[in-house]
């Protein structure tokens, strides 16, 4: 039951995100909950974020981390065109394709999945390597996201060094706190990192959670959007674009310094939850959705590269690639 859970958990947790918010939503005496219920997921989703990266901090290994060149070269990509889309929207505010550029910049600023190191080391990467590289992406987007955003999608009532301020105040404990906790108890308190590094396993339930209220937010989102079906259809193609764009350029890089594999899952494999909760947060609350779908597009990515992985070679042994 519990491989069976654990198969399975990204479309349990995604059916248990959507029919949630319809079973919540249709019952009557409940109605009066709802703002408090928002409240409560404005709250709870950071607060898992935080636990997720808190215990993949845990495994880190200070003296185990060097940064490549290729590190440099998928942060140069992922800030340059992030920074890039933002500057088009800050010369183009009342574009279109506003909606869905915005879309493609939190897919291409959102920083490697606190999972990737699992999946990397299935598929015969570096963990290091790719450990080095999230810690190198989280700090980028704790200084990037406040200080673009503001100016790409300004609040309402607000001014640019305001937002700033709030958009600081919400991401930067959310990304890098996490870590300063983590090294704080290896260096203070060993035996109490120890032991939290024996509960790794916490992180994959934590991030199941997490996964079911994005996706009822997003689904909100949905429902209650005037956005018109043509402009969701597109941020459902640019997840899609973004998410193959991403892992055929860390592959196409990591080739180059031998390192294919890592380099890939480096750039192309997403914390979406965290995706879903900049979208709902900080941008158009309808782009959320590239997020849940790029969560989609990424795990049947996976799911395809540790089957082609695991199958045997002419001479019995697992492919190697």
């Amino acid at each position: 039951m519990i491989r069976f859970l654990k198969d399975w958990t990204l479309i349990i947790s995604m059916l248990a995100g959507i029919f949630g918010y319809f079973i919540y939503t249709s019952i009557p005496f409940l109605e009066p909950t709802k703002p408090f219920a928002a409240e409560a997921v404005a709250i709870i989703q950071p607060l898992l974020i935080f636990s997720m990266l808190f215990l993949t901090f845990c495994k880190v290994d200070p003296r185990s981390l060097r940064i490549r060149k290729w590190h440099l070269w998928l942060l140069l990509i992922q800030c340059g065109l992030f920074t890039g889309i933002g500057c088009v929207l800050i010369m183009l505010p009342h574009s279109g394709l506003r909606i869905v550029l915005e879309g493609a910049m939190i897919c291409l600023i959102c920083p490697t999945a606190t999972a990737g190191a699992v999946v990397t080391k299935k598929l015969g990467g570096n963990v290091n390597n790719i450990t080095t590289y999230t810690i190198l992406i989280n700090l980028a987007t704790a200084l990037l996201i406040p200080s673009l955003v503001p100016v790409v999608h300004p609040h309402p009532g607000m001014t640019v060094f305001s937002s700033a301020m709030l958009i600081l105040s919400k991401v930067f404990p959310l990304l890098l706190f996490p870590l300063g906790a983590a090294l704080l108890i290896r260096y203070l308190w060993p035996r109490l990192h120890h032991k939290v590094g024996q509960y790794q396993e916490v992180s994959f339930y934590l991030w199941a959670v997490a996964l079911a209220l994005a996706t009822a937010v997003t689904t909100r989102s949905i429902v209650h959007s005037d956005v018109a079906l043509s402009t969701q259809l597109w941020l459902v193609a640019v997840s899609l674009i973004c998410c193959v764009m991403q892992f055929w350029l860390g592959w196409k890089i990591g080739l180059r310094y031998d390192d294919r594999i890592t380099a890939g899952q480096s750039m192309g494999q997403k914390n979406t939850v965290l995706a879903i909760w900049m979208g709902y947060t900080f941008f158009t609350p309808i782009t959320a959705v590239v997020g849940g779908f790029y969560s989609i597009w990424h795990n049947l990515l996976n799911s395809y590269q540790l089957y082609e992985h695991k199958k045997p070679t002419p001479h019995g042994e697992p492919a190697r690639r």
